[in-house]
């Protein structure tokens, strides 16, 4: 077994969620990488199917269980890096390696796969990330194929949709649109702030884009997709408007208002007087966020990334509409969107 360097004390790489930017990385210095895909879990667990990890000299990211298995699954990841043979582990019950438990008491079966940098579908699979196309990535841990639309064939281990990184979109300058930046940002959104004539200096924020153009302008520039949240925070009701005239027709995944539920039939009822169609309207999430009771910049945060990341898992499972429609504009066949009516935070209720 080729020898390795010990995993981390601390498993900051299992926070990394998209395991895309670890494969990139891989890829970029002409390193094979071990693929490590999660396709079965029997008792409940802490990751789904389909979760995955990538090993590399010098790189991991992802995780399973949490600290049961991951090292484990390392030394199995770089015998596949030497021999190139694909794996499949299985821990918990049946298990050839007894000595390892999940705290859980969960099953889990892991398929580990060698992919050289050179492989054409990684290549596909990364420029579908940047290009922001959904794919459907198949392999038997011999052969590879990453399409749009793709059946797995009787010998593949693994089929996986990627879907494009999910983005932000915050309008605003104030402290509650600074704090819902900075935390998209954390949980993994691509976001960008949207200050129009704002201050010439970007926020400093990492990972935070920036730009002062009207905001038709820049969700133009940005393009809005069907995987884009965009989050209106501005506190002046012009600039609030003219966002959502721009944000309500476009293909975006999520559009949510921030304000006064008692302003709100006006400024519903001046979108109407502009031409915005009510099924436009009907998307809108307003008052934005989840009720989680508070109204610091912080706690605003949390419950407008907590419903937009609960939207997002509602459209994934297909379960039906409470209040918003079926789904976005252009969104992906099966997806659904849902927030109750009880979801919607009074907390918010002042501008």
């Amino acid at each position: 077994m080729s020898p390795r360097e010990p995993l981390p004390e601390w498993p900051l790489f299992g926070m990394a969620e998209d395991v895309r930017p670890a494969l990139r990385a891989a890829r970029e210095r002409g390193l094979a990488c071990a693929l490590a895909t999660l396709v079965s879990v029997d008792g409940g667990g802490p990751r789904p199917p389909g979760t995955q990890m990538v090993f590399a000299p010098g790189i991991v990211a992802g995780y399973f269980s949490g600290g049961c298995v991951e090292s484990d699954i390392a030394d199995h990841a770089f015998a596949c890096l030497a021999d190139g043979e694909p794996r499949r582990l299985v821990y918990g019950e049946g298990s050839p390696w007894p000595d390892i438990r999940l705290l859980c008491g969960a099953r889990i079966e892991i398929f580990v796969e060698r992919v050289a940098a050179e492989d054409a579908a990684l290549a596909e699979l990364l420029a579908a990330e940047i290009e922001r196309r959904p794919v459907t990535y198949v392999t038997d841990g011999y052969a590879r194929a990453c399409e749009p639309e793709l059946s797995p064939w009787p010998e593949a281990a693994v089929e996986r949709l990627y879907e494009p990184v999910p983005r932000l979109v915050v309008v605003g300058g104030d402290p509650t649109a600074l704090a819902i930046a900075q935390l998209g940002a954390q949980a993994g959104f691509e976001t960008t702030l949207v200050r129009p004539k704002g201050p010439q200096t970007p926020p400093p924020i990492a990972g935070v884009a920036y730009r002062r153009e009207e905001a038709a302008t820049a969700f133009e520039t940005i393009g809005l997709d069907p995987w884009t949240a965009v989050a209106i925070a501005t506190h002046d009701i012009e600039t609030d408007h003219m966002a959502l005239k721009a944000a309500l027709p476009s293909r975006a995944g999520y559009v949510g208002l921030l304000g006064a539920r008692r302003r709100l039939m006006g400024r519903l009822t001046e979108l109407r007087a502009d031409g915005i169609s009510q099924a436009a309207i009907a998307r809108l999430h307003a008052p934005i966020g989840l009720d989680i009771g508070g109204k610091a910049p912080w706690e605003v945060a949390l419950s407008v990334i907590g419903e937009i990341t609960a939207l997002r898992y509602a459209r994934a499972s297909g379960r039906a509409s409470t209040r918003a429609p079926a789904a976005a504009a252009g969104a992906p066949a099966g997806r659904r969107s849902r927030a109750s009516e009880a979801a919607k935070t009074l907390t918010r209720d002042e501008s």
